[in-house]
């Protein structure tokens, strides 16, 4: 009798625990809001994930309505409450809150990105309700050690335009720590942001939240170039990853 019912508080234990011990990272803990969704959580908003393992609690926006569901999203911006002007440290560590405007942090995203091969969906909306996007097929980040370069490609377009593929293969830029390609300005300082900066961008999702057309004040927008330009500066963006299928 005691066989028995032992038996049965084990197995209702171990089906407590199946969506964990199912999941993709060999502590059962989800790396990223792919492996929450394939445990049945499909409504989206904030998980908890573990890019490197237990102590590494993060919690993120999951987008599980766009394509199917899965996507971890590192970067939104929506309401202008959160000031995205910051320095290294902080786009390394990360910043803002998941219900709300953040940025997840560049370690994070590294991580992440070694574990799994990633595909890369960029939302945005301008103020009138229009909402695109674009869509790339291979998206990583290089190490610290080598400026968290940018690795983008395989670009699909949702009526957004392609504003990534310029920034391919150029190191990360704060206002503190100039890596962008242009010999004359640190392109954080002069756009107002921080991102993976060529001479100087084609999009600029950091910038400064303004609140749609304004031609009295050009590049320092929360820019999307080849949708709306650099005098329009966008309501909401949201850059989003989820594993390759």
């Amino acid at each position: 009798m005691k066989t028995s019912l032992l038996f049965q508080l084990v197995s209702v234990v171990l089906l407590l625990l199946a969506p964990l011990l199912t999941s993709c990272h060999p502590l059962g803990l989800p790396l990223d809001c792919s492996d929450i969704h394939d445990n049945s959580n499909s409504l989206s908003g904030v998980y908890t994930i573990y890019p490197i393992g237990a102590t590494s609690a993060v919690q993120v926006y999951c987008d599980m309505d766009s394509e199917g569901g899965g996507w971890t999203v590192f970067q939104r911006r929506m309401d202008g409450t959160v000031n995205f002007y910051r320095g290294w440290d902080q786009y390394k560590t990360g910043f803002g809150i998941a219900a709300g405007e953040y940025w997840l942090g560049l370690q994070s995203l590294f991580y992440l990105t070694q574990k799994k091969k990633y595909e890369l969906r960029v939302d945005m909306e301008d103020f009138e309700g229009n909402k695109t996007f674009a869509r790339y097929s291979s998206f990583s980040i290089d190490a610290e050690s080598s400026g968290y370069t940018l690795n983008v490609s395989g670009f699909t377009d949702g009526g957004a335009g392609d504003s990534m593929s310029y920034h391919n293969g150029q190191k990360f830029t704060t206002f503190d720590r100039d890596q962008d390609s242009d010999a004359e300005w640190n392109c954080a300082r002069f756009s107002m942001g921080a991102f993976w900066y060529h001479s100087c961008f084609s999009t600029n999702p950091n910038g400064v939240y303004g609140w749609g057309a304004d031609n009295t004040i050009p590049n320092v927008g929360v820019d999307w170039y080849h949708w709306k330009g650099r005098y329009f500066s966008l309501k909401t963006i949201s850059m989003k990853i989820r594993p390759v299928q």
